[in-house]
């Protein structure tokens, strides 16, 4: 004989606990309509069931990977349409990938403009600052973050 048992509600601290996604977080993703409105008991607390808790964890991972909140979305309007394929978002990955790509090529200009910078510190107790002058004129920008 097979047990029927409730389904299994979270209230939203406990959604919180489990995502690591702030509470704030979880009533911003509502308002914006990435997480369905979820039920709510006589009291007026909400009540999560686990497709929402997964969905949470769904978004919480791909933030984390920095997808956007509008890549986000259309993921989720793939899968909740059932169009979702697997092409699609590889497509959406492997461009994800080349913005990662770019934004890693220009923090490594940025480190080697302020290891430019820091080299021209004579680290002594004077009022002139190699640093400060540099960055006090308008020839910063182009003479450090121009690509090499």
């Amino acid at each position: 004989m097979r047990k029927i048992t409730a389904p299994q509600y979270y209230l939203i601290g406990e959604m919180s606990r489990r995502t690591g996604v702030k509470i704030e977080a979880i009533r911003y993703y509502e308002r914006i309509g990435e997480m369905p409105r979820p039920k709510r008991n006589k009291g007026g607390q909400r009540l999560y069931d686990e497709s929402q808790l997964n969905r949470l964890y769904f978004i919480k991972r791909s933030r984390e990977l920095g997808f956007s909140l509008k890549e986000v979305r259309t993921l989720l309007v793939l899968i909740d349409g059932g169009e979702l394929t697997c092409n699609e978002v590889h497509a959406m990955t492997v461009d994800h990938q080349k913005r990662v790509r770019g934004k890693i090529a220009d923090l490594r200009k940025l480190e080697r403009a302020l290891e430019e910078l820091a080299a021209q510190c004579s680290l002594g107790d004077v009022p002139e600052c190699a640093i400060v002058e540099t960055l006090y004129g308008p020839q910063t920008r182009s003479t450090f973050l121009e690509t090499p």
